[in-house]
């Protein structure tokens, strides 16, 4: 048998890649913090916990408000970097205007 024959079998074609979300979690003192995660619901507890983020230090995280699905890491990163640059007022209507589901979908 040949070294050719036990070539490496390329990743997998046509795999959806693990979905992302971006998420806005309400601090106690009014504050929203705006993150990303494959989990927001585990990295709203470790928030909630007084781990992983430096932002609920000085006012623990109280309720995740937002959270918004997205195909993959990248666009994840791209949408928190936006969401980031908004207003409060417009990050109020985002939280505001998010119904809270189970599970949600990436979008396409």
């Amino acid at each position: 048998m040949s070294d050719a024959a036990i070539a490496p079998q390329p990743a997998l074609e046509g795999a959806t890649p693990k979905p992302w979300f971006v998420y806005l979690v309400r601090a106690a003192n009014g504050a929203l913090y705006c993150g990303i995660s494959d989990d927001p619901h585990r990295r709203f507890e470790k928030h909630q916990s007084g781990k992983g983020a430096r932002f609920f230090y000085s006012s623990p995280a109280v309720a995740l408000v937002y959270v918004e699905a997205c195909r993959d890491k990248g666009d994840a990163l791209r949408q928190e970097r936006l969401i980031k640059k908004l207003r409060k007022s417009a990050k109020e209507a985002l939280a505001a205007s998010f119904i809270h589901t189970v599970d949600a979908s990436p979008s396409a």
